[in-house]
């Protein structure tokens, strides 16, 4: 499984809402600058952000987007199946899986679910706090270990 520059940027783009998140919101053109994310890819990202109900903009010269929760109530994993839609590493494995007639004889999906519940396993229960809280404690020396 391979997450896209999409699912990249929709998690560095949160982590920037959040960061960054005060009394007045955060404008694309900021956040694009500091992301070094093109405002036109940016904007599409965050207008799925936005449908869904994850950030809220606020019109006007002074307007932005803000999240609409607290940090720690966003996981990785609702981000990243947001922008990515699914994260399974095969589709037999994907919640909305058709029936495969295969299944039972597969000894190959026994090693996709295994994958497939240990990246949920990470991303269900990393939240955009513990983003932030690694991001504030990263070092150089976490980085290259």
């Amino acid at each position: 499984m391979k997450i896209s520059t999409k699912g990249r940027y929709a998690l560095r783009i949160m982590i920037d809402l959040a960061m960054n998140a005060g009394e007045s919101p955060v404008r694309v053109k900021d956040i694009a600058s500091r992301q070094n994310i093109s405002e036109k890819y940016l904007e599409q990202i965050i207008a799925l952000f936005n449908k869904a109900g994850y950030v809220k903009s606020i019109r006007g010269a002074q307007g932005g987007y803000l999240l609409t929760k607290e940090p720690k109530e966003y996981t990785a994993g609702m981000i990243l199946r947001l922008a990515e839609g699914s994260i399974a590493p095969v589709s037999c494995v994907d919640v909305d899986a058709e029936a495969c007639d295969k299944k039972g004889a597969c000894v190959s999906a026994m090693l996709w679910q295994k994958m497939n519940d240990a990246v949920n396993e990470v991303v269900d229960n990393t939240t955009l706090q513990d983003l932030l809280d690694w991001q504030n404690g990263i070092t150089e020396e976490t980085v290259t270990n």
